[in-house]
């Protein structure tokens, strides 16, 4: 079976980077590929009798560089591609516009849609309604605004290259103060439990040390609350996957995402680790002060 990956996303998201990795890992990658053209191209590399050293595995961006009304019509050419023939995952990398302006301010690169009329944070926003079409059908969205550009190479290996192997399933803790992450399937607030940051010696600590870990684990509350998720997400998880969905982001918050929210991914991760062959886990904000450029403007 032919396995398509279409990669879109604003400029400065990281599509560039993203569609690197995928080449660096035998992927036939194409970039800035008319709508059009989709189709002529699947029925070009889908493997048939006879051909020798057939392409199995195929990346393609599509992005706002493409003709405007091609863009419109991209839900009704995905949805004639054949599903038995040509498993196709679409794959929409975002950031904050203040994060992508920076970085276009640091590549010193133009804007594909600035002109005369548009200013660089009025073409992003334009660019976005451009490629709502595709953002919309959207299998896995990735939120790139706190990555490094090695994060970023990390995800598209782990989450999207991967994914050939079974169903994708990520534990994101995050900080509300900095806002719920926008790739975010399922989210669960715990900023109802006990905060360690109150609790002398803690503050400064993670929910990866031991003394926060002693410390939760000794509230009702929060072993409930574990338990809840735990049970929910068992019981959901396996029809999310019947339903064929090949991506699943658990996002698990707290006010400043240091304890309580990295605490209950943490445990969660290893909890379904065990059942799932293809579970990953990230906390964003104990890697939010990091660099944060993806490395390129496209």
């Amino acid at each position: 079976m032919l396995s398509l990956i279409v990669i879109s996303g604003r400029s400065g998201s990281g599509k560039s980077t993203a569609l690197h990795v995928l080449e660096d890992m035998g992927f036939y990658c194409i970039d800035n590929l008319p709508v059009t053209l989709l189709p002529p191209l699947i029925e070009r590399l889908a493997e048939r009798p006879g051909m020798s050293d057939p392409i199995r595995n195929v990346a393609v961006s599509i992005d706002a560089r493409n003709i405007a009304e091609d863009l419109s019509g991209f839900p009704e050419v995905i949805g004639q591609i054949d599903r038995d023939a040509v498993r196709t995952r679409v794959v929409y990398l975002d950031a904050a516009r203040g994060t992508l302006v920076k970085r276009f301010s640091e590549t010193r690169r133009k804007h594909p849609l600035s002109d005369k009329q548009h200013n660089l944070q009025e073409s992003l926003d334009l660019e976005s309604r451009l490629l709502m079409p595709i953002s919309d059908l959207a299998d896995l969205m990735v939120d790139t605004t706190s990555l490094s550009m090695h994060e970023l190479r990390d995800v598209i290996r782990t989450r999207v290259a991967s994914v050939n192997h079974g169903f994708a399933l990520l534990f994101l803790s995050f900080a509300y103060k900095n806002g719920v992450p926008v790739d975010a399937d399922i989210v669960f607030d715990v900023r109802c439990l006990p905060n360690p940051h109150w609790k002398p010696g803690l503050r400064n600590m993670t929910g990866l040390d031991e003394p926060v870990q002693a410390f939760l684990q000794d509230q009702p509350d929060c072993q409930a609350m574990y338990q809840d998720i735990c049970s929910w997400l068992s019981r959901w998880l396996p029809r999310f996957e019947a339903n064929n969905r090949s991506y699943m982001t658990v996002a698990i918050g707290c006010t400043g995402g240091q304890h309580r929210s990295v605490f209950l991914a943490d445990r969660l991760y290893r909890h379904f680790s065990a059942d799932w062959q293809n579970v990953q886990i990230r906390h964003r904000e104990l890697i939010y002060g990091m660099e944060k450029s993806v490395g390129d403007a496209n």
